[in-house]
C-alpha cells in the first residue's frame, strides 16, 4: 500500500515559496539553475549582468512573481518571466515551472551554434596551432639563408 500524501497533488512543494515572502534574486537564479552557485549568480547581478527593468540589481535584490529579468551568462541570454518562487535547487524539470523562457528565437539559435562549436573540448580542424611539417615550412620560407 502506497502512502496517501505521495498521492495528494494538491498539497504545496515544499521548496516553493508563498507570494508574500522575500528572496533574494540570486539564490532565485541559482534555485531555477541559471547559474551553477549562487556565487555566480551574486558576482553576475554585482557585475551588472542581471538587470530587472533594464536597471542592473545587486544579489540582495527581491524578486516578485511577474518580474521580468535580462540575465547574460557567458555562454546566453536570457530573458525571463518570474512566474514562482523557488528558494531551493531542484531538479531541472521543476525548476523550469518557475519562469517562462521569453528569449527571442534568434538569441535562442545563435547560444545553440555557440555551444555546438566551442564547448566541446576539442579544437577545430586545421585552425590553431601549426604542425610540425607546417611549422618547417614555415621557418623554411621566413628563414633568409633561403632567398
Amino acid at each position: 500500500m502506497s502512502n496517501w500524501l505521495s498521492l495528494r497533488t494538491d498539497l504545496p512543494n515544499p521548496t516553493a515559496m508563498s507570494d508574500k515572502e522575500k528572496l533574494r534574486i540570486d539564490k532565485y537564479l541559482w534555485a531555477v539553475r541559471i547559474f551553477k552557485t549562487r556565487s555566480q549568480a551574486a558576482l553576475a547581478c554585482e557585475g551588472g549582468k542581471v538587470r530587472l527593468r533594464g536597471t542592473p540589481v545587486k544579489p540582495g535584490k527581491a524578486v516578485n512573481i511577474g518580474d521580468e529579468l535580462d540575465i547574460r551568462t557567458e555562454s546566453r541570454r536570457w530573458l525571463i518571466q518570474v512566474t514562482g518562487l523557488l528558494a531551493n535547487r531542484v531538479k531541472h524539470e521543476e525548476a523550469v515551472r518557475y519562469y517562462i523562457d521569453l528569449t527571442p528565437p534568434e538569441e535562442k539559435k545563435r547560444a545553440e551554434i555557440f555551444s555546438s562549436s566551442f564547448h566541446t573540448g576539442k579544437r577545430l580542424s586545421k585552425i590553431g596551432r601549426p604542425t610540425k611539417r607546417q611549422r618547417r615550412d614555415l621557418d623554411d620560407f621566413l628563414s633568409p639563408d633561403s632567398v
